[in-house]
Protein backbone atom coordinates (compact mmCIF):
# COMPACT_ATOMS: atom_id res chain seq x y z
CA UNK A 1 0.00 0.00 0.00
CA UNK A 2 1.29 3.46 -0.87
CA UNK A 3 2.01 6.09 1.76
CA UNK A 4 1.12 9.72 1.18
CA UNK A 5 1.37 12.97 3.04
CA UNK A 6 -1.19 15.75 2.93
CA UNK A 7 0.04 19.27 3.55
CA UNK A 8 -0.18 22.94 2.58
CA UNK A 9 3.02 24.13 0.90
CA UNK A 10 4.86 26.98 2.56
CA UNK A 11 5.38 30.23 0.75
CA UNK A 12 8.57 30.54 -1.22
CA UNK A 13 11.38 32.76 -0.02
CA UNK A 14 11.44 34.51 -3.38
CA UNK A 15 7.93 35.92 -3.11
CA UNK A 16 6.06 37.89 -0.50
CA UNK A 17 2.63 36.70 -1.66
CA UNK A 18 0.80 33.70 -0.29
CA UNK A 19 -1.00 32.65 -3.48
CA UNK A 20 0.31 29.08 -3.65
CA UNK A 21 -0.43 28.34 0.00
CA UNK A 22 -4.20 28.03 -0.40
CA UNK A 23 -4.38 24.47 -1.77
CA UNK A 24 -3.77 21.19 0.00
CA UNK A 25 -1.24 18.86 -1.63
CA UNK A 26 -1.25 15.06 -1.57
CA UNK A 27 2.22 13.77 -2.37
CA UNK A 28 3.26 10.13 -2.41
CA UNK A 29 6.30 8.94 -0.50
CA UNK A 30 8.74 6.97 -2.62
CA UNK A 31 11.53 4.52 -2.12
CA UNK A 32 15.02 5.90 -1.99
CA UNK A 33 16.58 6.01 -5.41
CA UNK A 34 20.00 5.10 -6.64
CA UNK A 35 22.90 7.49 -7.03
CA UNK A 36 24.97 7.32 -10.18
CA UNK A 37 28.59 6.92 -9.02
CA UNK A 38 30.04 8.70 -12.07
CA UNK A 39 27.85 11.81 -12.28
CA UNK A 40 26.24 11.85 -8.83
CA UNK A 41 22.74 12.04 -10.31
CA UNK A 42 19.89 10.49 -8.40
CA UNK A 43 17.56 8.13 -10.19
CA UNK A 44 14.63 5.94 -9.28
CA UNK A 45 12.40 3.40 -10.95
CA UNK A 46 9.43 4.51 -8.81
CA UNK A 47 7.58 7.10 -10.91
CA UNK A 48 4.78 7.65 -8.37
CA UNK A 49 7.05 10.24 -6.72
CA UNK A 50 6.34 12.58 -9.62
CA UNK A 51 2.59 12.59 -8.92
CA UNK A 52 1.38 15.60 -6.92
CA UNK A 53 -2.37 16.08 -6.44
CA UNK A 54 -3.93 19.40 -5.44
CA UNK A 55 -7.17 19.73 -3.48
CA UNK A 56 -9.21 22.75 -2.44
CA UNK A 57 -9.69 21.51 1.13
CA UNK A 58 -8.06 19.13 3.57
CA UNK A 59 -11.28 17.09 3.79
CA UNK A 60 -11.28 16.41 0.06
CA UNK A 61 -7.67 15.23 0.19
CA UNK A 62 -8.42 12.90 3.10
CA UNK A 63 -11.52 11.57 1.34
CA UNK A 64 -9.44 10.82 -1.79
CA UNK A 65 -6.85 8.97 0.30
CA UNK A 66 -9.52 6.90 2.06
CA UNK A 67 -11.32 6.05 -1.20
CA UNK A 68 -8.05 4.85 -2.74
CA UNK A 69 -6.98 2.97 0.40
CA UNK A 70 -3.83 5.00 0.97
CA UNK A 71 -1.98 5.31 4.25
CA UNK A 72 -1.78 9.04 4.78
CA UNK A 73 -0.32 11.54 7.21
CA UNK A 74 -1.77 15.04 7.58
CA UNK A 75 0.75 17.78 8.32
CA UNK A 76 -1.04 20.83 9.68
CA UNK A 77 0.30 24.23 8.61
CA UNK A 78 2.05 26.33 11.20
CA UNK A 79 0.37 29.65 11.79
CA UNK A 80 2.64 32.63 12.33
CA UNK A 81 1.52 35.79 14.07
CA UNK A 82 1.78 38.87 11.90
CA UNK A 83 2.73 41.93 13.91
CA UNK A 84 1.69 45.21 12.36
CA UNK A 85 4.26 47.88 13.02
CA UNK A 86 4.68 51.36 11.69
CA UNK A 87 7.91 52.92 10.55
CA UNK A 88 7.80 55.35 13.47
CA UNK A 89 8.05 52.43 15.92
CA UNK A 90 11.73 52.11 14.97
CA UNK A 91 12.48 55.49 16.58
CA UNK A 92 10.30 55.37 19.68
CA UNK A 93 11.93 54.39 22.96
CA UNK A 94 10.13 52.06 25.33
Amino acid sequence: MKKAKIFVPSKTAMQSGRGKTKKWILKFETRHGNTNPLMGWESSDDTIGEVVLEFATKDKAIEYAKNNKLHYEVIEPQKSDFIIKSYADNFLKD
